[in-house]
């Protein structure tokens, strides 16, 4: 890193994959791992206070250019206080010395309504987006949202090509199909399967079903068709075959994606819209279109709202350690299928 460059870097989306490449591509520009350790600083924004970032990001590099400090869920203690903090924290932007690198990490997703793209939390609107324009070159954003469902045949393929290997299209739409949007888990079949392959040919979808699909028999899809059938035991099943292979915290990603997707089908179809209306304003796969509206037709409006508002507070008491992943996620389905 080079005093020319950015002071501030924000990285804002849901995939986490894309976030992690980039923290690993900012320490390596620090030179020598052992000097990038010295002079890297991992912050939690949940529990971080102004003097601990502003002691992180003042202090002087060792041996090197710049210093780089981390603020994870940056902005969650900040606007969890009165305007004052969030003044406090603009001053210190705007006081950062070069030699600092502050990487801003802020969990946030993307909607797609009548085919326009937005943020969540992060509008344009937003203190910091405000702030961003000001700042000029000052400050970096960089969107690391999850890929759209029709986006991921080809991200698995740019991938593949980035480990050594390639995909053939039926792979990697076969691939796209069992792993969804879920960039970590795609990368995670992507290396298993070009090993399996020895990376001496082009892996294919016989090889996706011969080696993932034993994997998927339990995915969101099955999850949800139960719920809207409220069947318990086939939805606490397919809970446990999902929690195989994904974290709490991941499921819980993949569970609010879900149902966000249903709620916006839910109201394309009360509008009077159909499946293919649904496949283009949620830019998703004709298949995935399909599911969408078989399910939002098993839930009213008024239950996918309140589903929606229950899994943001299931989300953030995993987060903050209020109760187990799995323990939440029974409960849920305990509610909502009794």
């Amino acid at each position: 890193m080079s005093q020319e460059k950015p002071i501030v870097y924000i990285l804002r989306g849901d995939d986490s994959t894309r976030i992690e490449m980039l923290i690993a591509r900012f320490k390596a520009e620090l030179g020598d791992p052992s000097m990038a350790s010295l002079n890297t600083s991992v912050l939690d924004g949940t529990t971080a206070t102004i003097e601990d970032i502003r002691s992180a990001a003042f202090a002087m590099p060792f041996l090197t250019e710049r210093r780089l400090v981390i603020l994870s869920d940056a902005l969650a203690r900040i606007e969890s206080k009165k305007s004052e903090e969030v003044l406090k924290f603009i001053d210190l932007l705007n006081g950062l010395p070069g030699s600092t690198a502050l990487v801003l990490v802020v969990e946030d997703k993307q909607s797609y309504r009548r085919g326009e793209v937005n943020w969540e939390k992060l509008t344009a609107k937003h203190w910091l987006m405000k702030w961003v324009r000001e700042a000029g070159s000052r400050a970096w954003v960089e969107d690391c949202a999850m890929p759209l469902a029709r986006e991921m045949p080809g991200w698995i393929m740019r991938k593949a090509k980035e480990l050594g290997g390639t995909f053939s299209q039926d792979g990697a739409r076969k691939l796209a199909e069992y792993v969804g949007t879920q960039t970590l888990r795609a990368t995670q079949e992507i290396n298993k399967l070009l090993t399996y392959v020895k990376y001496d040919r082009s892996v294919t979808s016989e090889d996706v079903v011969l080696l993932t699909a034993q994997e998927q028999e339990g995915n969101i899809f099955e999850l949800t068709d139960a719920l809207g059938e409220r069947d318990g035991s086939k939805a606490l099943a397919q809970l446990g075959i999902l929690l195989e292979t994904d974290d709490a915290l991941e499921l819980s990603g993949m569970i609010h994606r879900q149902f966000r997707l249903l709620l916006q089908a839910r109201e394309i179809l009360d509008e009077g819209g159909d499946i293919r209306q649904i496949q283009q304003e949620l830019h998703v796969l004709p298949f995935i279109a399909e599911k969408l509206t078989s399910q939002a037709r098993q839930f009213s409006m008024a239950q996918l709202l309140a589903i929606y508002a229950r899994l943001l507070a299931i989300d953030e008491a995993i987060k903050t350690g209020e109760m187990p992943g799995d323990v939440a996620f029974e409960l849920f389905i305990a509610e909502l299928t009794r």
